[in-house]
This record gives C-alpha cells, sequence and structure tokens, in this order.
C-alpha cells in the first residue's frame, strides 16, 4: 500500500443541529443517507448547473464529536466557506475552515483504518483506496501505523490519472463546467433521485434529454508528455483542452461528437502537435465516440 499527504487538499466543518438537512439542500448527492464513516462525492452548484467546488463529505460518530467534514480543494476553501454561510439564513449550523490544522492523506490500494484521523473510502472509484482527514504533520506516523510506504503527490496523482478520474481546476474549470462535463454522473457525485438543490433542474435535464456533449475522457500518447491546458486537435479543428498527464497516460474535457467525427474520418487527435487518442475507461456508462449506444 503508497499512501501520500495531498497538499492541495483542505477541509471544511460542517456542524449543528440543522448540518444534515442544510447540506442536502445544496448538495448534488444525498446527504440525509449518510452514516458515520461513509462518504459522498458532491458538488455546490450554481443556479445554472455549474459546479462552484466538488468535494467529498464524510460523517464523524457521534463519540468523535460529529459533524460533518468535506474534503475540497484548499484553494477553495474559503469560498466554499463564504457561499455555505451564504445559504445559511436561520438554519442552526456552523461552517469552519480547518484547512490550517487538518489535511488529507491518501492510501492504495485497499481499504485501511487508523486512530490517527477520521478514515473513508473514496466514493468516486474503489481503486482510488482510502482517505484520511488528519493533522500534515502526523502523515509519517500514520502511513508507518498502516504498513504503507510514504510517497509524493505526484504518485497519487499519476494513479488517478490511469483510473480516469479528473481533478477540478486542472482537468475541469471550476466555474463553467456542468456535473456531467466532469464526469459526476459516471463516479458517483449526482443523485438524481434526491430532492431539490440549487442547480438540479440543468442536471436532471441533462441527464434526462442526454444532452452532455462535452466529457473529460481519458487520452494516452507515445511520446513526450503534451503541456496541460492546451487544445486538443482534430486535424485542424479545436476538439476540447488537455488536463493532467503523466507517463503515457492524461485526461482532456472533449467534445464527443467531434471525436466521433475525427475517427469515422480516421483523423489523427493531436495535443501540442503530438499524437493522442482516447481510452474507455472501465467506469463509462455514456456513449463512447465510436459506439452505437451507452453501455448497460
Amino acid at each position: 500500500m503508497q499512501a501520500a499527504l495531498l497538499p492541495e487538499r483542505g477541509v471544511v466543518k460542517v456542524a449543528g443541529e440543522d448540518a444534515r438537512r442544510f447540506l442536502n439542500g445544496l448538495a448534488t448527492n444525498d446527504i440525509a443517507k449518510l452514516a458515520p464513516g461513509q462518504a459522498r462525492f458532491a458538488a455546490l452548484l450554481t443556479p445554472q448547473g455549474k459546479i462552484i467546488v466538488d468535494f467529498i463529505v464524510v460523517e464523524a460518530a457521534p463519540e468523535d464529536g460529529g459533524g460533518f467534514f468535506l474534503d475540497c480543494p484548499c484553494v477553495l476553501a474559503p469560498a466554499l466557506v463564504e457561499k455555505l454561510n451564504f445559504y445559511r439564513l436561520r438554519a442552526k449550523v456552523t461552517v469552519e475552515d480547518l484547512s490550517q490544522s487538518l489535511g488529507v492523506m491518501a492510501l492504495w490500494p485497499g481499504s485501511a483504518d487508523s486512530e490517527y484521523g477520521l478514515c473513508y473510502a473514496d466514493p468516486r472509484h474503489p481503486g482510488l483506496g482510502t482517505r484520511i482527514m488528519l493533522p500534515p504533520q502526523l502523515a509519517t506516523e500514520a502511513a508507518a501505523d498502516l504498513g504503507a510506504s510514504l510517497t509524493d503527490a505526484d504518485a497519487y496523482d499519476m494513479h488517478r490519472i490511469a483510473l480516469g478520474v479528473p481533478r477540478g481546476g486542472t482537468d475541469f474549470i471550476y466555474g463553467d463546467t456542468f456535473p456531467h462535463e466532469a464526469d459526476m454522473d459516471q463516479l458517483s457525485g449526482v443523485d438524481f433521485d434526491k430532492g431539490c438543490y440549487i442547480g438540479q433542474e440543468v442536471v436532471s435535464r441533462v441527464e434526462h434529454r442526454a444532452t452532455a456533449r462535452s466529457r473529460v475522457v481519458p487520452i494516452a500518447y507515445d511520446e513526450y508528455s503534451p503541456m496541460p491546458g492546451i487544445p486538443v486537435m482534430a486535424g485542424d479543428k479545436q476538439i476540447g483542452m488537455l488536463g493532467s498527464t503523466a507517463k503515457g497516460r492524461g485526461l482532456a474535457l472533449l467534445r464527443l461528437d467531434r471525436v466521433a467525427d475525427a475517427l469515422a474520418a480516421g483523423t489523427q487527435l493531436t495535443a501540442g502537435g503530438i499524437a493522442i487518442r482516447v481510452v474507455k475507461p472501465a467506469w463509462a456508462r455514456f456513449a463512447w465516440p465510436g459506439e452505437s449506444k451507452a453501455a448497460s
């Protein structure tokens, strides 16, 4: 097992007697069904249905103080706190940014449990393993206690990319991306049966009409790694943007209809002049370019 402290992750705590109802009314996933030690992948959206911030929310057990802890991008933690307080109104909740005292460590593959922090299985993909919220200075001790080899965040990023799991801010732009485009519908980030939340109408419409034209999808290449953030081209036409890359694998936000057209025409996809190819991830249930229908 490998372990890595993820310096780009922060922690926001939401507590109080109304915390569950409060979060459930805002998040894309069903927080009402959450139990202590379990985690859900979710996001807070704009009224237009675009992702403000995505996060993994885990509930602490009552004997550990209770409350809901949001594993979120560290740079967006202050904005998340501000937005949650904006919606708080008269709800009996408190919202705190704990990113100065708590960090997030990933352990993979498999499951783990530790007394050094709050452990939870990554809800997005089984291959991502376990995450632990803990004081960063305890990361070395926690990894040793679990028999894990402590490595760096780049190793975890390479593993995430190989699984085809997007990372906000790198593989898609916050404030300009719909949940379907970021594959949240594929990675257990949206509950389509829960009650209302901000942006729900847009998300439901995309789901029921199957109108997600763009998605973050895995890509592969054989040459030097193209630079993240550059356009992906089909001949002389731009069809998307390149995101994360690592040792022959990467992620790109692409127009799937234009990928299908390129494949049908035998047109090479490139990024920065480097030939790339799309690779279907095992978790994909949407219609893949070149296939007649979505996997059942």
